[in-house]
């Protein structure tokens, strides 16, 4: 399951997405089978542990790597929390890792003047629709909502944009926000239907932006490495799958808020301090 998640099956309770969600956990099991191998004294069994730890090592090979040097566009992604009460302070935060853009998602508008008060000065160009945003140091046009609605949710739900940056040296790059509904794990699995729903209306946009050079950033509510978010991730670029984690923020076990590229590669990611929000920010450099 470590090297090959998809042979889970993804039928009803989506236990397939749930590997893949926590596949960097399953090294867990390592040290345990161990144990258990030394106690049983049985050679068969502690080579079967020997191997099954070389494969995630060879998985997680990435995790071991040196961090994301310089150059490229450095691009902040954080869930800022509706329910944040310290939206000034957590944009400062934001702006300490030197970004060139910054997304945010469940930016109500009342909290929307403290984060512009704090990130305009140093990013002027500002693209908002329903409750994401994004600030850019490069001038945005085309700016336009996106409809990644599922059905079952009713008006008044927006949660995608898209904007054109113009950055110096490399001409027009698209930059699209987004924030997929949320997953729910309880006694009938891992409730991950709105959440595909809205990647599999996410996928066809990208695939038809006509701006070669593209930046998704969000809070896809997917690792990677799920399934359920595959008409976005098999057109883009990702960085690494490691051990950055963006949530929860008390204790984080999966990396859900993404930064994705087309026309260019994410060599790492990083996650930076806790702000007010029950998500970490994660920052990235996207070299073109």
């Amino acid at each position: 399951m470590i090297a090959i998640p998809g042979i889970v099956p993804n039928a009803g309770p989506h236990l397939g997405s749930l590997v893949e969600t926590f596949r960097p956990w399953l090294g867990l099991a390592v040290p345990v089978l161990l144990l258990a191998a030394l106690l049983r004294r049985s050679t068969t069994a502690l080579l079967a542990v020997v191997a099954l730890a070389g494969v995630w090592s060879v998985v997680f090979a990435a995790a071991f790597k040196p961090g994301d040097g310089t150059g490229g566009i450095v691009a902040v992604q954080h869930n800022a929390s509706d329910e944040n009460p310290d939206p000034q302070g957590t944009a400062r935060a934001l702006l300490a890792a030197g970004p060139d853009l910054v997304a945010l998602e469940e930016v109500l508008p009342e909290a929307l003047p403290a984060y512009s008060g704090v990130l305009d000065p140093e990013l002027p160009y500002r693209a908002v629709s329903g409750t994401v945003a994004l600030w850019s140091r490069y001038p945005l046009t085309d700016v336009r909502p996106l409809d990644i609605k599922p059905e079952a949710i009713g008006d008044g739900w927006q949660r995608a944009l898209r904007a054109t940056a113009a950055v110096p040296g490399l001409g027009p790059v698209a930059v699209y926000v987004a924030h997929l509904p949320s997953l729910r794990l309880g006694l009938t699995g891992f409730g991950s239907g709105p959440r595909d729903e809205g990647a599999a209306k996410l996928g066809p946009l990208l695939t038809a932006e006509p701006v070669h050079r593209l930046i998704l950033l969000g809070d896809l509510n997917a690792t990677t490495a799920d399934r359920g978010l595959r008409p976005v991730t098999r057109q883009l670029n990702a960085p690494p799958e490691d051990f950055t984690f963006s949530w929860p923020a008390s204790s984080p076990v999966a990396r859900i808020d993404q930064v994705l590229a087309r026309g260019g590669k994410v060599p790492a990611i990083r996650a930076l301090p806790a702000t007010g929000s029950d998500h970490l920010p994660v920052v990235a450099r996207v070299v073109f």
